[in-house]
């Protein structure tokens, strides 16, 4: 019997809380891992994590409206029934600008619109470290983004069972919506970075509501623990009145910001207060992930 894939996804409700810098991390001190970047729309991890390229796949995620210049009639009713103006001289449509409602195919009195698929981005499978790392590229003004990260983490899945990896590290995108939804579902484990900021605390309430909606088991890890005493005391007390466990504390450290410069991952970098941190972190999160096993 092959043993069950563990799925960590490590969120932050916002931007530029440091999940990156601590996914890309985990990536480093994993002995054996897939290393999944769901944030489709502006991947990061590729910056900090040297890889070989294997594969590229095209990603269709939606159908776009064709004009058939044989079968146009110029009536001009496609024009009136679209909202997005994306109809222009000629009737031509402008790919960036239609939506892919089909309300302009559905209203053509000559049939002269059809719906064509559309590649919306690209699937990337590579190699970092001799292990598997997948994301992807998204293109300008597409959407659907959120059936990328779920096809993406559906391709991490199908390669952890053929090559027997039983841990799956997702870097989620910020937010609260789709892709994060996408990128949390069926996992085993959340981990929620955050910061002591006012927006830090705003959107670590908004991300617990969402892990505590589908049920999924969280933590929470505060970065740049020491900027603010009063805010992470207000963080602490939001995990506490959660349940939900603090499991780190990483202080603000230069040094962050000098690996990403250098395009290398904080523990690989550095030896100073973050990576210390970060290693910590990443052992509690494992003794936290054997325990789910054992269950």
């Amino acid at each position: 019997m092959k043993p069950s894939i563990q799925q960590l996804a490590i969120v932050s409700g916002k931007g530029g809380t440091g999940k990156t810098s601590i996914a890309a991390s985990f990536a480093k001190l994993a002995n054996q891992r897939i290393v999944v970047d769901c944030d489709v729309d502006a991947s990061n991890m590729p910056l900090v994590l040297p890889h070989t390229i294997i594969q590229e796949i095209p990603f269709f995620g939606e159908k776009k409206a064709v004009i058939s210049q044989d079968r146009c009639r110029g009536c001009g009713d496609c024009v009136i029934y679209c909202r997005f103006n994306a109809i222009k001289d000629f009737y031509v449509v402008e790919p960036v600008l239609c939506e892919g409602c089909a309300v302009c195919a559905m209203m053509c009195p000559y049939e002269a619109i059809d719906m064509v698929e559309h590649q919306s981005g690209t699937v990337v499978i590579s190699q970092s470290d001799g292990q598997p790392f997948l994301y992807a590229n998204m293109g300008i003004g597409e959407g659907n983004s959120g059936k990328l990260v779920s096809e993406l983490r559906e391709k991490a899945k199908s390669i952890a069972e053929e090559e027997n990896y039983n841990l799956i590290i997702i870097d989620g995108p910020p937010g609260i919506g789709c892709p994060v939804i996408a990128s949390i579902t069926g996992t085993t484990h959340v981990l929620i970075v955050t910061e002591p900021t006012i927006s830090g605390i705003h959107d670590l309430e908004r991300i617990v509501q969402l892990t505590q909606h589908f049920r999924i088991p969280s933590s929470v890890c505060i970065n740049k623990s020491d900027i603010s005493a009063e805010n992470r005391q207000l963080i602490m007390d939001i995990c506490n009145k959660n349940n939900i466990p603090v499991i780190g504390t990483i202080p603000y450290d230069e040094d962050v910001i000098r690996a990403q410069i250098a395009g290398k991952t904080v523990v690989e970098y550095s030896e100073g207060s973050a990576s210390q941190e970060i290693t910590k972190l990443w052992q509690t999160v494992q003794t936290m992930l054997q325990a789910t096993i054992a269950k």
